[in-house]
């Protein structure tokens, strides 16, 4: 299988599933592609590319017709309008192959070309006698997604948004952090361990469900070993699926503070408040009260702080908090 691998030597390496055209392979069915700028000039540098092109694997050459998912009856066809070709059957055998094959690749999550009725996620064209659906999903996504439920899957034209686009990068080192601690050989101990790290983010995403997630952790000798991992790791992804909002920051934040109240700094804790305020203001974005708790915890040797996830999800060189 081809891979593009694009990281700094010295970095690990975090594989990344992605529709071919969108890291810029003229695989189109125009022969062009649709490089999204984030993906290879930001993102890149991170990762190593797994590039797939299901019309292309399928045998539909390039350039090619085009082709549209259509509702014929209770079953939805993958068709080229043009001539009436279905490639439905070719398209379901090669999605079920390819997503096996994916799934012993280590992925920790997948970008897909939008609107494509391989590709598509989200409210793909579905054409029926009586005008066009837009509650779509196409057949090789439909099928990865099936496969691997717990990866963070996203279409690349929604990366344009800076919050989803925060999320969806959160989740996959989320996602590989949590691959990491299901290991063989992993102990309660170290979800223990694990759980206590990833509180603060957890909570960022959605308190009810952090709050059920440490009653499972809190019972986990009570439970089989293999349905306790699947259990705990389908509960935190999709914990991390719901978007961390300014009202969840804030909580989290004030929370992060209380651990400072018994340390000698008043005017470290009042900066704390008022960024925390110019924040909840939309005047700052999030990396500013990040910041200076990150340099209060490192002053008073916090290391309970210095240790959590939420501080350091993801590389700081992708920016990502700067403009959320």
């Amino acid at each position: 299988m081809t891979s593009i691998d694009v990281r700094p030597a010295d970095l690990q390496p975090i594989r990344i599933g992605v529709s071919s055209c969108v890291i810029g392979e003229e695989v189109r069915w125009n022969g062009g592609h649709s490089r999204q700028r984030y993906l290879t000039d930001m993102l890149g540098p991170f990762v190593e590319y797994v590039p797939v092109c299901p019309e292309v694997e399928v045998g539909m050459g390039v350039p090619r017709p085009t082709v549209r998912l259509v509702r014929q009856g209770d079953d939805i066809r993958m068709i080229e309008p043009k001539n009436g070709v279905d490639w439905t059957s070719s398209m379901r055998r090669l999605s079920l192959k390819r997503s096996s094959e994916l799934a012993d690749e280590g992925l920790h999550g997948f970008v897909l070309k939008k609107d494509s009725p391989t590709c598509g996620v989200f409210r793909v064209r579905i054409y029926t006698d009586k005008g066009v659906e837009r509650n779509g999903r196409g057949i090789f996504a439909d099928a990865l997604i099936r496969r691997m439920p717990h990866l963070p899957v996203e279409e690349e034209g929604r990366l344009n948004d800076a919050k989803i686009r925060e999320n969806f990068v959160e989740r996959i080192f989320g996602y590989r952090r949590l691959r990491e601690l299901f290991r063989p050989r992993w102990t309660i101990g170290d979800v223990v361990a694990f759980h206590t790290r990833e509180k603060l983010l957890l909570r960022a995403h959605d308190e009810k469900g952090y709050r059920e997630l440490g009653r499972l952790v809190a019972n986990a000798k009570a439970v089989p070993r293999a349905a306790f991992a699947d259990d705990y790791m389908d509960r935190f992804m999709e914990i991390m699926k719901r978007p961390a909002t300014v009202s969840k920051h804030v909580n989290v934040l004030q929370h992060m503070i209380g651990f400072l109240r018994r340390e000698d700094d008043d005017v470290g804790r009042r900066q704390m408040h008022e960024a925390i305020a110019d924040y909840r203001a939309g005047l700052v974005p999030l990396i500013v009260p990040m910041t200076l708790i990150s340099h209060l915890a490192t002053r008073h040797d916090q290391q309970i702080l210095l240790d959590s996830s939420y501080l350091s999800p993801h590389p700081k060189e992708l920016m990502l908090r700067n403009h959320v």
